[in-house]
């Protein structure tokens, strides 16, 4: 599905778009090749992908049936999406830390069910115990983890980027790096991810400060 947004005027859907189009460097983690974005972009109406629409949109398409078997349709909507020559960069962006404290999942059973076996795949290959629900803790998080794992078994060189922004003073955003650090740290703990699960080395994270944002 390919969702257009409006222009942003607040939060992280706009200063992500505003730092795409006038700040990329903002955005780039030392520890990554020069990202190419994909998304949100002006010139296609700054949309945003999830399913099927984001594998295309990142050059993948050839998943679709095997993201058909792992999760169900209406999955994670990408803040952004981007490309580097060694691989796809996936993008989960947050101005306040209430939209880091996700709601449960609210899928129906039948989906629910599928979103189970995926959780509990994931759980079992990074070494957490199952009889933590990630479906109820931290659940966008925990999916957006999913993803990335899901995308390495297929092959695919992909990493997770969060983007963290700094000083939105209009929506009570943290104001130094650390208290987002706290943030991550704790959900790792709800989710009993190890300190040193297989992930760790794909995921990779920026803190924008939105005052050098034009």
């Amino acid at each position: 599905m390919r969702v257009e947004q409006p222009t942003g005027t607040k939060g992280s859907l706009m200063w992500l778009q505003k730092s795409i189009q006038n700040c990329p460097e903002l955005l780039q983690p030392q520890s990554l090749p020069a990202i190419e974005w994909l998304s949100p972009i002006a010139a296609d109406n700054y949309a945003e992908y999830r399913d099927i629409a984001f594998l295309e949109r990142m050059g993948i398409g050839h998943l679709s049936q095997s993201l058909n078997d792992f999760w169900p349709k209406r999955g994670p909507q990408w803040d952004a999406l981007g490309r580097t020559p060694e691989g796809l960069v996936l993008v989960e962006a947050k101005a306040h830390l209430k939209e880091f404290f996700s709601s449960p999942s609210a899928a129906s059973n039948t989906s629910r069910n599928q979103i189970q076996r995926a959780f509990v795949a994931v759980q079992s290959d990074l070494g957490v115990q199952t009889s933590v629900d990630w479906s109820e803790v931290f659940y966008q998080y925990a999916n957006r983890l999913t993803f990335l794992w899901w995308l390495r078994r297929n092959g695919i060189n992909a990493k997770l980027l969060f983007v963290s922004f700094l000083n939105d003073t209009e929506l009570n955003g943290p104001t130094v790096a650390e208290t987002w650090h706290a943030a991550f740290a704790a959900a790792d703990y709800a989710l009993g991810l190890p300190s040193r699960h297989q992930l760790k080395k794909h995921i990779h994270h920026v803190m924008p400060d939105v005052r050098l944002i034009p």
